[in-house]
């Protein structure tokens, strides 16, 4: 079993930053793909970034250039450094671990941490 908890949320004002971390533990380890997702009042839940175990990344297009994916394997940790926060980046965001193996996938969430952008 995987827990994530993340943790960095909060209100901050349209072109400024935050830095999300999520700390998984349990039988997390390198060998997971780990992930932002976020969803927006009345919206579906959509990715952000994700990291592979080999530290490949890639990043929703709404996001790209303003966002940076990073992980501590030694610390079982994902950040997520948000820059030039816009307003339509508020939501909800998820911690997503995922671990691939032959026919089946397995996927873990964490509860979510809020961040509002607004002047």
């Amino acid at each position: 079993q995987v827990q994530l908890v993340e943790s960095g949320g909060g209100s901050v004002q349209p072109g400024g930053s935050l830095r999300l971390s999520c700390t998984a533990s349990g039988t997390v380890n390198s060998a997971y793909e780990m992930g932002w997702y976020r969803q927006a009042p009345g919206k579906q839940r959509e990715s952000v970034a994700t990291i592979t175990s080999g530290g490949s990344s890639n990043y929703g297009d709404s996001v790209k250039g303003r966002f940076t994916i990073s992980r501590d394997n030694a610390k079982n940790m994902v950040y997520l450094q948000m820059n030039s926060l816009k307003p339509e980046d508020t939501a909800i965001y998820y911690c997503n671990a995922k671990l691939y193996r032959i026919g089946v996938t397995y996927v873990y969430w964490g509860q979510g941490t809020e961040v509002t952008v607004s002047s």
